[in-house]
């Protein structure tokens, strides 16, 4: 098998601060999806139900070179014996943690809520693949939103574990939150090209992140301001990861810190490296420094930039999909959910859209179990599920959190 070294990380990666096991001295196998090492999770990394919990380390592809990496995750098998033709598959892809290493979900305890949601999986019989996506946990930076990058990911992870693993069936549905509805779907995307053999079934996508260009005659709800609340100083810990991960990494060389980012947002930039998504949203909030505070020049080259390489260039995607999205969803706007639906209706896209009255963005995710495993054993037993196109509506105006 032909091997490549592993070439030098460049700065501002986020690198250090975890264990031994996330990098790879060794040649990377060119081949993506190759199974490299797994170590068992600890007690307080493991879910309730697993029956086999491990940190796993993985070939991948990179982006937007295309050149052997390594990606870190999580395998989580359910007790017990696995049923006639194998555990079923999820390949879970997590929401927005951060940008340095030490972000890595399966580095660090999973959210409360998280853990719930992924052992009621467990629990209704099926295995869990989790990806770090490429450069959290492992060297490199981490292409945030990018959802070629983290779909290659998600791919390369069931490509890795069902070649190990003979208790895992071949089916397989992708699975995400927030920045993890935009791998989820993403990775259904392009999985007929970059990964034909692998049999996926449906993608299940809450919280929906995620713009096209490929809009086509689809209704479309006018929506100007990226930010729900844009006084909000919280704000700035998306930006920072915009600029470090969706548009930096795509041009390391050329989008350099120095010539954007101002004197007060330099402190941000920094703790970047070493902190995660929610004491950078604490650093902004103390700091005061708000989205137009962090930059010094205006930035419409970094945006023209972004929706070149994040914006899916089509949305018609072979396989079902469900989309749950909280009509309280004030982080993800609910009209840029509805928008990026209606275009994979026009695509032809089987959809089966659900609104959640007064949830927000992180309780779409539980609120929508409430469907989603009907949706899932439909697909992954081969049976047609619903397309309710013809019913989609524009979400109205945000509605006040439930508590």
């Amino acid at each position: 098998m032909s091997q490549l070294s592993a070439a030098p990380v460049p700065a501002w990666s986020g690198d250090g601060g975890v264990p031994a096991f996330y990098t790879w001295t060794g040649a990377i196998p060119v081949k993506p999806g190759i199974f490299l090492r797994g170590e068992a999770l600890s007690s307080e990394m493991s879910l309730p139900d697993a029956g086999i919990a491990l940190r796993i380390l993985y070939t991948s592809t990179g982006w937007p070179k295309a050149k052997p990496i390594t990606v870190s995750g999580a395998l989580f098998i359910p007790k017990g014996t696995p049923p006639k033709g194998g555990w079923p598959l999820i390949a879970w892809s997590h929401g927005t943690t951060g940008y340095a290493d030490v972000c890595a979900p399966s580095a660090r305890p999973r959210s409360e809520r998280d853990a719930k949601y992924l052992n009621d999986w467990l629990k209704d019989g099926y295995a869990i693949v989790a990806t770090d996506y490429a450069g959290l946990g492992t060297p490199g930076p981490h292409p945030y939103l990018q959802y070629k990058s983290e779909g290659m990911s998600v791919l390369d992870s069931i490509r890795a574990v069902q070649a190990k693993f003979p208790e895992l069936s071949r089916d397989v549905l992708t699975m995400g939150q927030s920045q993890g509805s935009g791998a989820a779907l993403g990775a259904a995307l392009i999985a007929p090209d970059y990964a034909p053999e692998l049999e996926i079934k449906g993608t299940v996508a809450t919280g929906i992140v995620a713009a096209t260009t490929a809009i086509g005659n689809a209704p479309q709800v006018k929506d100007a301001e990226i930010y729900t609340s844009p006084k909000d100083y919280s704000n700035t810990a998306y930006e920072v990861l915009f600029f470090l991960g969706t548009v930096r990494a795509s041009n390391p060389d050329q989008i350099k810190p120095d010539d954007y980012i101002s004197k007060r947002g330099w402190p941000m930039l920094e703790n970047a490296q070493h902190s995660c998504f929610r004491d950078l949203a604490k650093d902004a909030q103390t700091m005061k420094i708000s989205v137009a505070d962090f930059y010094k020049r205006p930035i419409d080259n970094l945006e023209a930039i972004a929706d070149k390489t994040r914006n899916f260039p089509n949305v018609h995607i072979k396989t079902p999909v469900f989309i749950g999205t909280g009509l309280a969803d004030t982080s993800a706007k609910t009209s840029k959910q509805y928008n990026f639906v209606s275009a994979m209706c026009a695509a032809g896209t089987t959809v089966q859209w659900h609104y959640y009255p007064h949830a927000t963005h992180s309780s779409a995710l539980p609120r929508a179990r409430v469907d989603s495993p009907t949706f899932v054993k439909t697909v992954m037993q081969g049976k047609r599920a619903e397309n309710m196109c013809a019913k989609l509506v524009p979400p109205g105006p945000i509605q006040t959190p439930e508590e």
